[in-house]
């Protein structure tokens, strides 16, 4: 079963996803986050998913940021739609500078660094990477 991670914004939300061996973690789409739970829905009707893991933004001393409550309210709707998998947060912190990193070691063109659903998307595969890591 694979593992589906969230970077939620206000805006706009990457998704990353496992292999369903939980091998390699793969970027999935970027969604506009008001239909985000509709994404959701029919994505795991599709494919088998155990559970999810969502990005925390915090503070670099670990403080809660503007963006904290708009994510632990998503969390509590995201344990309410989805009560079948669990659902895990995971510290964000540098994530975003690591995505622009790799996007730019990558050699992805100017104009594709300026999407910011790209950022997105690989911010999310980076978290879903560390919380594999981290579960090894």
């Amino acid at each position: 079963m694979r593992i589906l991670a969230i970077d939620y914004g206000t805006k706009r939300t990457g998704l990353a996803v496992t292999d369903p061996a939980r091998i390699i973690a793969s970027a999935l789409d970027t969604v506009p986050t008001d239909g985000l739970m509709g994404y959701l829905r029919k994505y795991t009707v599709k494919e088998a998913v155990e559970g999810f893991v969502v990005g925390l933004p915090c503070n670099l001393d670990g403080t809660p940021t503007d963006a904290t409550p708009h994510v632990v309210r998503f969390v509590a709707e995201l344990r309410k739609a989805f009560p079948a998998q669990w659902v895990e947060t995971t510290d964000e912190r540098f994530t975003s500078t690591m995505a622009q990193r790799t996007m730019l070691q990558s050699g992805i063109g100017k104009k594709a660094r300026r999407d910011k659903g790209t950022l997105d998307r690989i911010s999310a595969t980076l978290i879903l990477q560390g919380w594999m890591e981290r579960k090894r």
